[in-house]
């Protein structure tokens, strides 16, 4: 069953026709990092099997501790002892940081992509109504010329 539910949130975060590369990116990360604590919250818990004085026992801890990892919160209530637990918790952390900062950066973006998006409608704006004004001088310059051409034509009109 979860890995039918991966496979829909992968499609729904990836495969979205339309979405700027960033915010794929961003979900695919995010996809990872979910992955990454759930197989290493499993993995630790294993890598911890009978080791002196381990902590990291039970599912739901290890699932806390990848959690704490991954946002590098790390209170210290739970810590591999292990070298393999260790290497699982390196992979967790650098996973956990890549992500938040593929996030940030993705939301930095949509930030700066909607700031020039007003601006560029503002600018739009601004040029349609130079254009405008631009075509009223212009018609009034004919319409001067024409008078002045008619009173040439004309001598009796004032």
């Amino acid at each position: 069953m979860l890995p039918g539910i991966l496979a829909r949130v992968m499609e729904l975060l990836l495969a979205r026709e339309g979405r700027s590369l960033h915010l794929r990116a961003a979900g695919g990360a995010l996809t990872v990092l979910l992955v990454v604590m759930l197989l290493g919250s499993w993995a630790v818990v294993a890598a911890e099997e009978g080791a002196r004085h381990a902590n990291l026992t039970t599912y739901p801890r290890a699932l806390w501790w990848s959690i704490e990892t991954a946002t590098t919160v790390g209170y210290g209530d739970f810590f591999p002892v292990t070298p393999w637990g260790r290497v699982v918790g390196s992979v967790v952390m650098i996973v956990g940081i890549t992500t938040y900062g593929m996030v940030t950066a993705a939301l930095a973006t949509w930030f700066v992509r909607r700031e020039q998006d007003r601006r560029g409608r503002a600018h739009r704006v601004a040029d349609e109504a130079a254009h405008a004004l631009h075509e009223r001088f212009d018609r009034l310059e004919r319409l001067l010329a024409d008078a002045n051409e008619g009173r040439k034509q004309d001598p009796r009109r004032p």
